[in-house]
């Protein structure tokens, strides 16, 4: 049984597909180095030397937890679907 089209549990569900396909990409040019994002990384990664390179996350131990996007104060940093399971050659 699917839930209904405008349903909470289809919105998280759609959440957890992105954060599961995706990784956090910054916008470089608006970072202004706060180490905000940094700090409240749970697992420790260096998000701001990769914001202040415009580098996507790409550390595997990421969570996609979403603390660095949530509390950067200049919306630097957002969530992006990288295609892993694509079907092609």
């Amino acid at each position: 049984m699917r839930p209904p089209g405008n349903s909470p549990l289809r919105s998280d569900l759609r959440r957890y597909a992105i954060l599961a396909e995706g990784q956090v990409v910054p916008e470089a040019i608006r970072c202004v180095q706060c180490g905000v994002c940094s700090y409240n990384c749970p697992i420790n990664i260096d998000v701001r030397a990769h914001a202040w390179r415009g580098l996507p996350i790409h550390d595997s131990h990421c969570l996609t937890c979403g603390q660095c996007v949530a509390r950067c104060p200049r919306g630097v940093l957002r969530f992006e679907r990288i295609g892993m399971f694509a079907a092609g050659g």
